[in-house]
């Protein structure tokens, strides 16, 4: 039981440890230059680590602002379509609609009206993942038992008070597992805008390093940005147990 507990505890570093056997043992099997040994790309990385985290840091900027402005515009949007029928019927064509196409193909629109900057590439990543967080919370809200608010209603509570005691607290769960599948499609997002007239972003330093041929240098971004992945994802687990206790 004590070992089950450790590896329960250490997923994250168990994970780690197969990624790097896995790939290990691709080393070995294709023998080419053009995938570096795990070892070799983990010292490399540790040299550049000053630049690197330059890198990550802006792509973590990017990837947070644009979450952080999702969830302000698509929260409300989905607790309304939750909780109002009619509002639900007249927006739910137009999200099932939006919702499969896919908005990187919009990039270059979003070049022409905001610039190259940093304002299209999170206005990119806004349009992306908002309607995921909408749907999560929207869904969220109509799984609530229509007894739950039958009890709210007979406690005669104001309005203020089912959303602050019953509707919040009964979707933040899915807020966060939305969250999760936005982070996963924000970096998947960032690679591709990084590309576009941009100095810093792993992204960037990805195809920087491809284009040089520096197979070492792009796997050690391919690295920087699996760590980002897995500290945001972290950082989302310790934020749902800290804030709903009550779901672990």
């Amino acid at each position: 039981m004590k070992y089950l507990r450790w590896i329960g505890s250490n997923q994250f570093f168990i994970g780690f440890l197969t990624t790097l056997l896995a790939w290990q043992m691709v080393y070995f099997l294709i023998d080419t230059h053009t995938i570096p040994a795990p070892m070799e790309t983990l010292i490399y990385l540790y040299t550049i680590k000053g630049s690197i985290l330059l890198h990550v840091l802006a792509s973590m900027t990017r990837v947070v602002v644009a979450i952080g402005i999702a969830l302000i515009i698509g929260v409300p949007i989905g607790i309304l379509a939750g909780v109002n029928r009619l509002f639900n019927q007249f927006f739910s064509p137009f999200l099932y609609y939006i919702y499969p196409i896919p908005k990187v193909a919009f990039l270059p629109v979003l070049m022409l009206l905001y610039g190259l900057g940093n304002k299209s590439k999170i206005i990119l990543i806004i349009f992306i993942i908002v309607f995921q967080i909408i749907l999560s919370v929207r869904d969220g809200v109509r799984q609530i038992p229509s007894s739950y608010f039958t009890v709210m209603d007979s406690f005669a509570s104001f309005k203020l008070h089912t959303y602050r005691y019953l509707i919040i607290p009964a979707v933040l769960p899915h807020i966060f597992s939305g969250l999760r599948v936005s982070v996963g499609i924000s970096l998947a997002t960032l690679f591709f805008a990084e590309n576009y007239a941009t100095t810093y972003g792993v992204g960037y330093h990805i195809l920087s390093a491809w284009t040089k041929m520096d197979y070492t240098e792009m796997f050690s971004g391919i690295l920087a940005l699996s760590f980002l992945g897995i500290a945001m994802f972290k950082l989302i687990d310790l934020l749902e147990a800290k804030v709903t206790p009550y779901n672990v």
